[in-house]
C-alpha cells in the first residue's frame, strides 16, 4: 500500500493537529509493577498480594487443662500473574521517490505517527482488560426518577454506591478515580448537582480529561471506553507490564524512542529489492486486572480494587457495556 504525503511546497509550516484522542488510562494504574520478565517462565511474573489474618482474643486469667490456650492461624499470600503475551508494532515502507521528493521530516510524518498507534494500541490493550475482568461489584446507574437511562443525580448515587464497594472492602482512600466514556461524562456534566459541586469549589478546574473530584473519586473521561460505562477504581486494580524489545545486532539502524511514557523499540532498514526504507516501531505487552477478591459463585476470584458502573437500559438490552 503506497503512503499518501502532501508536497512540502503546497502546505503551510504550521500544522493543524490531528483529531486524536487522548491517551489517559495508563497513567490511572499500576505501570510495570514487579520486576524483570527475563528468565521467567511462560514470560510471565507473579506480583505478590500480602496475606491477610484475623486477630483473636482469650479469656484473661484462662485455666483451662487439657485444651490449648492460643489457637493458630495460617498466612497465605496470593499472586496476580503478568504476561507479556502480545506484541504491539507499526511497520511502514517508504520508497526512495517519497523520502526524495515528498517528506520533509522522517520524524514528524512517518515515526511520530507510527510511535501514536503503538501507544493507542496499548491503552486499547489495558482497556480490554478491564473491560472483561471479573468484578464482585458491578452497577447498573440508573435515573433518579426511575427511568432506566442514568442521568447526572443517578450517575452520581452510582459513584457514592462505588465509593461504599471500595470502602467496604478495604480499598486505600488515596489513589481512587474513576474513568467514564463521554455518554455518562456528558450527563454528568449536565446536571445540577456536579454543577452546584464545581461551584462550591469541591471540584478541581476542568482541563483536558480531568473533570473534577466527586465522592473522593478524581473523574476522568476517556474514548478509549464505550461512551455508556465507567469503572471506580484503585491505581492497583489494573496492572499494564511494557518492555521494548532489544535492538538486534544485525539491524542497520535501531534506538529507544519514547511516546506517551511507553519505551518502545525502533527499527529502520533498507529493503533492495523493494527499493524501499523499511520503518517498524514496537513493544512486548500484557495486562491484567487484579483478581484478588472473594470467589464468585462459579469459584473464580474477583476484582474488589474497582467497580464497574455500566447503564441499567445497556445492561438489561445485555449489549456491550
Amino acid at each position: 500500500m503506497a503512503n499518501t504525503f502532501l508536497k512540502a511546497t503546497k502546505i503551510a509550516q504550521t500544522g493543524l493537529g490531528l483529531l486524536e484522542r487522548e491517551i489517559l488510562v495508563p497513567s490511572l494504574v499500576w505501570r510495570n509493577a514487579g520486576g524483570d520478565f527475563r528468565g521467567a517462565a511462560n514470560d510471565t511474573i507473579t506480583l505478590r498480594i500480602p496475606a491477610r489474618t484475623s486477630a483473636r482474643t482469650r479469656t484473661f486469667r484462662d485455666t483451662r487443662s487439657g485444651s490449648p490456650l492460643i489457637t493458630m492461624d495460617s498466612l497465605t499470600e496470593t499472586g496476580v500473574d503478568v504476561k507479556l503475551d502480545t506484541v504491539i508494532y507499526n511497520a511502514v515502507p517508504v520508497t526512495d521517490e517519497e523520502l526524495t521528493l515528498d517528506i520533509t521530516s522522517f520524524g514528524a510524518q512517518v515515526l511520530a505517527p507510527q510511535m501514536r498507534a503503538v501507544a493507542e494500541a496499548l491503552e486499547d490493550l489495558l482497556v480490554d482488560a478491564m473491560q472483561n475482568a471479573n468484578y464482585a461489584t458491578v452497577i447498573e446507574a440508573e435515573s433518579h426518577d426511575g427511568y432506566a437511562l442514568a442521568d447526572g443525580e443517578g450517575l452520581y448515587n452510582a459513584f457514592v454506591d462505588a465509593r461504599k464497594a471500595l470502602n467496604d472492602a478495604n480499598v486505600p482512600q488515596a489513589g481512587r478515580a474513576i474513568v467514564m466514556g463521554s455518554d455518562f461524562e456528558a450527563r454528568l456534566l449536565k446536571s445540577d448537582l456536579f454543577r452546584r459541586a464545581d461551584q462550591s469549589g469541591s471540584t478541581s478546574a476542568r482541563t483536558d480529561a480531568f473533570l473534577g473530584r466527586v465522592a473522593g473519586f478524581d473523574l476522568y473521561v476517556s474514548n478509549a471506553l464505550n461512551q455508556d460505562e465507567a469503572y471506580a477504581f484503585h491505581r492497583t486494580a489494573y496492572t499494564l507490564a511494557t518492555r521494548a524489545p532489544l535492538v538486534p545486532e544485525g539491524a542497520s539502524y535501531g534506538a529507544s524512542v519514547s511516546s506517551e511514557g511507553f519505551s518502545l523499540r525502533w527499527l529502520r532498514d533498507y529493503d533492495y529489492l523493494q527499493v524501499q526504507d523499511r520503518s517498524l516501531v514496537d513493544v512486548f505487552a500484557g495486562a491484567s486486572a487484579v483478581h484478588d477478591g472473594p470467589e464468585d459463585q462459579e469459584g473464580d476470584p474477583t476484582v474488589v480494587r474497582a467497580v464497574k458502573i455500566v447503564d441499567l437500559e445497556t445492561e438489561d438490552e445485555g449489549g456491550d457495556s
